[in-house]
Formats: C-alpha cells, structure tokens, sequence
C-alpha cells in the first residue's frame, strides 16, 4: 500500500513525464513520441524531500508525492 508523503497538488499538463528528482524535488519532462526526442527535465516545485531507502517515490493522480515499500529492497 501506498502513503502520501508530501501534499502538493500539482496539475499535470498532457505529454509530460513527472517524477521525484535525486534532488527530492518534482520534475518533468517531454516524453518522446513517434521519432521525436525528449525534452531536457525541469523543476516544478521545489520540496526537499529525503529519501527513505526501500521506498519507490512517485507522483500521484491527485498530484501528491506518495510512497510505496519496493518488495525487492
């Protein structure tokens, strides 16, 4: 099971990849599509977030920083 971590309500624009930098903040970048290449990543918001080692950090549908326990940590 998942637990929120950070609230954040972040609303997510169409053709982006957001996920939780090394740096504990949100970013995103362009996906590639059909030949075209990605974008470089950008900050979205800056949180500091400390990483707790075994967990999976990730961005939620209701734009919330959430983590899961990895099963092979």
């Amino acid at each position: 099971m998942a637990e929120m971590v950070h609230k954040c309500g972040i609303k997510r624009e169409e053709g982006f990849l957001y996920y939780i930098d090394k740096d504990g903040d949100v970013s995103r970048a362009k996906m590639a599509r059909g030949g075209k290449k990605g974008g470089k990543p950008t900050k979205v918001l800056k949180v500091g977030l400390k990483k707790a080692k075994g967990y999976l950090y990730y961005l939620d549908k209701k734009g919330n920083i959430s983590r899961a326990k990895m099963v092979n940590a």
